[in-house]
């Protein structure tokens, strides 16, 4: 067994073309930008790019492969120059018969079956060079066609106010899939919730969790990841992961989430987000319902209380999240802080430490106090060792709005 880091969400922004494909996404996000930026700048061995279903990316995926640059393994999955492995993923979104919406992430393990799911898919989209579409079918019938191509389906950032399984279309996922509800093995955390705030909902304990950056840029890759355990870098064996099989996820890194833009709820009159014990559904200052964005914590206690599960977990949640690591037999959650979020490290103080580490995992997991203090000097130095061990003092976002962090 082998030990990787793999971030499993990671968009593009133009195709070979220059067209568009995340309209939200740099244009610096091209497909060989982003497996270079992996490997000699992340460390990040596992990458999943989740706009291959596309028409341009799709025709790029083949480019690469007919190179050699990209080497489609017997058991799935593509190798980049021995030095990382891609899964070529779809992220899409739902329409619920209750108006409710929300993203999934859909991969798959060949060309074949990708680009099988790729021309069922855009016969349900408006535009096939677009990521994120609205396929204009429900979660249950999206998670059929993925397992009919022997896909991995995975609900994304499931707690998020607006594109969220649980944030914008259920309270519990037998609501949207019945009894396919066991099938699902795995979700999505999102940036502005973590472990500990998911195990407060019971239908997720008997669940695995995973981190990914949901990377709109090339800086932003690695932003959450994970540490897992594998035979070896094939979707084959990802699979087994995912479904408990074989493998382990050892830990989640992801930020602080409060760190995350919708960790509270937010009040759209009061410009500000709330910060009292939650959950909380309406403005104390202001009474406003309406236009109140409902946070991911608060949403995520009024789940748990709908499940009948809350009795002692509101003594127990940490809402300033003080500790670095909750721990449970199967996997733990680590905060961990990327370089760009740390104030006083800019592009060149980056490149610098860059050029001595070689990779961002590097400098967050192996680099000590004092090897980094002599690239940046002591004070940057003690700012990325309490981002490492979860030490810093972060204020809430909330409403769209990133949290930040107050340390100096």
């Amino acid at each position: 067994m082998n030990t990787y880091f793999l971030d499993l969400h990671v968009h593009i922004g133009r195709d070979g073309e220059g067209k568009a494909v995340k309209i939200t996404a740099s244009k610096e996000l091209t497909l060989p930008n982003i497996l270079q930026e992996c490997v000699a700048r992340k460390g990040i061995e596992l990458i999943g790019i989740v706009d291959c279903g596309t028409f341009g990316v799709l025709s790029d995926l083949k480019k690469l492969i007919a190179c050699g640059d990209l080497v489609e393994l017997a058991k799935g999955g593509w190798r980049f120059r021995e030095k990382a492995t891609l899964f070529a993923g779809v992220e899409l979104e739902t329409v619920e018969s209750n108006g409710g919406r929300a993203h999934h992430l859909c991969y798959f393990p060949n060309m074949n079956k990708l680009e099988d799911f790729a021309r069922f898919i855009w016969q349900k989209v408006k535009n096939n060079r677009l990521s994120s579409q609205v396929c204009y079918l429900t979660t249950k019938q999206l998670f059929q066609e993925v397992k009919k191509r022997a896909g991995i389906f995975i609900p994304a950032h499931v707690f998020t106010p607006y594109k969220g399984l649980y944030g914008n279309c259920c309270n519990r996922l037998s609501d949207l899939l019945g009894d396919a509800a066991d099938e699902i093995t795995v979700i999505e955390l999102g940036l502005s919730a973590d472990r500990q705030m998911a195990l407060l909902i019971p239908e997720l304990r008997k669940r695995l969790f995973i981190a990914n950056s949901d990377a709109h840029s090339l800086d932003k890759i690695g932003r959450e990841y994970n540490q897992v355990v594998m035979n070896a870098p094939t979707f084959e064996d990802l699979a087994n992961l995912l479904t408990g099989q074989r493998g382990k996820i050892v830990a989640n890194y992801g930020l602080d989430p409060k760190l995350g833009k919708y960790h509270r709820s937010f009040c759209l009159n009061c410009n500000s987000p709330l910060t009292q014990m939650p959950p909380i559904d309406c403005c104390p200052s202001c009474g406003e319902r309406k236009n109140l964005v409902v946070g991911v914590l608060d949403q995520i206690m009024s789940i748990a209380a709908i499940q009948n599960a809350v009795e002692t977990e509101n003594s127990k949640i940490n809402v300033g999240h003080e500790t670095n690591k909750q721990e449970t037999k199967e996997q733990t959650y680590n905060y961990q802080i990327p370089l760009s979020f740390l104030p006083g490290i800019g592009k060149k103080t980056k490149e610098r430490l860059l050029a001595t580490f070689g990779t961002e995992m590097n400098i967050l997991h192996r680099s000590s106090q004092e090897e980094i203090a002599g690239i940046v000097g002591e004070k940057l130095a003690r700012l990325i060792i309490k981002g490492r061990q979860g030490e810093l003092t972060v204020s809430p976002g909330g409403g769209g709005v990133y949290g930040q962090i107050t340390d100096q």
